[in-house]
């Protein structure tokens, strides 16, 4: 059995989870999940290509449907995952004790041939994310989803997720689990959500809470004087910074209690006119080399009319 880390997050090991390695580091999660029960989520996709067109009744209802459209249509690319307990503390694992965080790395998206936001995929390459080695190597995301289903990590309500404003990070983790698009609704979004991630605290939500803390994960982070491990827009390390920033924040801010501030109507800010630059949107919409007006189908009789940016 893994023991907890000390607390500062010395010599942490991002394991990079690839096809060859992926059932036996679901066996290592499926064994240390019941000590580490807080989840911190990151995923990396093909940033934000499409807005849909027309008339929506709020702004919920336009965010929602700008949300389901770009994850319904793109592909995730990685997905980084910290367990914690309720100390911060992580798993240790190996001869050395290291402690440790995962992160996934799927096939199947072609930047050459998929749609993406040329902007995000840039930034991506730059922060070290290898598209040829995740073509030829990375992990089967259907497989992935099995595992997941199986490993006591979802549909747990002693699992507590902690993310930082996740609603495409969800957004695409359901497509996976599900197998099919996102529900037309937001009220279906957040149902499934309750079901898959019964337990969720959004960093972004607590710290309407906090008079004093402003901005992105990096901000937050510098403002809580919390150190990154690993390369930022990487699933892992980012999923280990909100883990960390989650911990110094309970701490700073809520005498360890957060409790009552779970729920996962806080992931989008959806009625925010502008939430949609918080939720997702790796980078620029103004600076992408095509624009095509189409009607996306998704997954119900509903069509919308949207413009693509790639």
């Amino acid at each position: 059995m893994a023991t907890p880390a000390a607390e500062k997050p010395d010599g942490v090991e991002i394991r990079e989870v690839w096809e060859d390695n992926l059932e036996a580091e679901f066996a290592v999660i499926r064994e240390i999940v019941d000590d580490f029960p807080y989840v911190a989520m990151d995923t990396e996709f093909p940033g934000v290509v499409c807005r849909p067109l027309g008339t929506f009744k709020s702004n919920a209802d336009f965010n929602y449907a700008t949300l389901k459209a770009n994850v319904d249509m793109l592909k995730l690319i990685q997905l980084g995952l910290t367990f914690s307990n309720e100390h911060g503390g992580l798993p240790s694992l190996g001869p050395e004790g290291r402690p440790c965080v995962w992160q996934f790395n799927f096939r199947g998206f072609d930047p050459r041939t998929d749609v993406a936001a040329a902007d995000s995929i840039d930034l991506l390459r730059r922060s070290g994310i290898d598209f040829t080695r995740h073509s030829a190597d990375g992990a089967d995301a259907r497989r992935f989803a099995e595992l997941l289903m199986s490993s006591g990590v979802v549909m747990n309500s002693e699992v507590r997720w902690v993310t930082f404003h996740s609603g495409y990070d969800f957004g695409y983790l359901l497509k996976l689990l599900t197998g099919t698009y996102l529900p037309d609704t937001i009220t279906g979004f957040f149902d499934l959500i309750r079901i898959y991630f019964p337990v969720v605290y959004d960093i972004k939500h607590l710290m309407r809470f906090c008079n004093s803390l402003h901005g992105g994960l990096n901000k937050l982070a510098e403002l809580l004087d919390v150190e990154r491990v690993g390369i930022c827009h990487q699933a892992g390390s980012d999923s280990l910074l909100t883990a960390l920033s989650f911990k110094k924040l309970k701490e700073a801010y809520f005498n360890g209690l957060t409790e009552k501030y779970a729920g996962s109507e806080s992931l989008l800010c959806l009625d925010h006119p502008n939430s949609l630059r918080f939720a997702g949107m790796r980078g620029s919409l103004t600076s992408c080399r095509k624009l095509d007006l189409i009607r996306w189908s998704g997954s119900g009789a509903q069509s919308i009319e949207m413009m693509v940016f790639t």
